[in-house]
């Protein structure tokens, strides 16, 4: 019997497992195979792949230094906001690491204890409570295994299972697809460019240059017109003025946003969820990883005093990031309504001005 299973081996699985695995007998699952190699342009989850400051920080918090193996090119140093249907667009300083995200999950990975049980490929099904714990089933194509453990984590992502098992099902954030595709540029843009147009999402899209790829995305509302506002937002950036060769891949996934503190859960009785499965992700920016390492952090601290009570100190150590989350509810407002977005676009609030030389002249 584990002590402790957890569900989903990204950043904050992994990094719970990190941290709590030399004081308990850890079982560390994934359906995902994320020791598989990668050519540095597939990754297997829809992320944008850059490490924000806030996320940054915690990295340094926690003692770590990005290896090199990680970091693709270019690094970006300016967000491009494009308000599209007014024309209006901001440079905003603004300093992300640009990643390969399937290799930063393996280092991360790489990270945790070699006495943690690790299991790839397994597929979290179902789970019962009894008097001493929990009893996991798990499938791996017609095999079945079952596992007990005493606590259970859900770090499974946005689509948690461990979260759908749990009864009485909890309050669900809004929910939104997030579609990207991979093309060839046909001219350098060193920008993290953050799109905005109502006709497409009341979210926002974006690009993001990766060595010698483009990668075009949106957060869309769910439902059969998603993908044709997803083209609808290629039209609109085409006339707008980008211009990207074909297409190598297309990916997807799901992306919660918590328009109300409540919809983030914590867990129940002896679960716990962390990161995207309990709903921890910025509400303005669907930045996620920096929430995922907190909430690792917080979660190995209330279980450091050992299981009894650990559900009340975890949600004593959020208590902070439930406050983030209700302020960047109001920050979304501003940067999601049009008039508003278009009154501080137009200010120039915060905003560069991009020096562009002139064409010399002899004189």
């Amino acid at each position: 019997m584990y002590d402790v299973a957890i569900v989903g081996a990204g950043p904050a699985g992994s990094t719970l497992a990190r941290l709590i695995g030399d004081k308990y007998k850890v079982l560390l699952v994934d359906k995902r195979v994320i020791t598989r190699p990668t050519d540095g342009r597939k990754s297997r989850k829809c992320c944008g792949g850059l490490l924000a400051p806030d996320a940054q920080k915690m990295v340094s918090q926690m003692g770590l230094g990005l290896p090199k193996s990680v970091l693709v090119e270019p690094q970006l140093f300016v967000v491009r906001a494009i308000d599209l249907p007014n024309g209006l667009e901001r440079f905003y300083q603004r300093f992300y690491i640009n990643m390969d995200r399937q290799r930063f999950d393996q280092w991360l990975l790489s990270l945790v204890p070699p006495n943690v049980d690790l299991r790839l490929g397994l597929q979290f099904n179902a789970c019962e409570s009894g008097d001493h714990g929990f009893t996991l089933t798990l499938c791996q194509g017609n095999q079945i295994y079952t596992e007990r453990a005493r606590v259970l984590i859900g770090a499974d992502g946005a689509f948690s299972r461990v979260r759908a098992a749990m009864n009485p099902k909890p309050p669900f954030p809004r929910t939104y697809i997030a579609i990207q595709e991979w093309v060839e540029p046909c001219s350098p843009l060193p920008y993290f460019s953050a799109l905005f147009h109502p006709e497409v999402t009341d979210y926002y899209g974006w690009t993001i240059p990766k060595e010698d790829c483009l990668v075009i995305g949106a957060a869309l509302p769910v439902g059969k017109e998603a993908i044709r506002k997803f083209e609808l937002l290629k039209e609109k950036l085409g006339e707008y003025g980008f211009i990207f060769g074909k297409t190598l891949r297309r990916e997807s996934g799901l992306i919660l946003r918590p328009t109300r503190v409540e919809q983030v859960c914590l867990g129940t009785k002896g679960i716990a969820l962390v990161g995207e499965s309990a709903g921890w992700i910025s509400p303005s920016s669907a930045e996620g990883l920096s929430y995922a390492f907190k909430t690792a952090m917080a979660l190995a601290q209330a279980l450091s005093d050992g299981f009894d009570g650990f559900e009340g100190r975890y949600r004593q150590l959020t208590g902070g990031l439930r406050r983030n989350v209700l302020l960047k509810n109001v920050k979304s407002h501003f940067i999601f309504h049009p008039v508003l977005r278009k009154i501080i676009m137009k200010s120039g609030l915060q905003s560069l001005e991009i020096f562009k030389p002139e064409q010399s002249v002899d004189r």
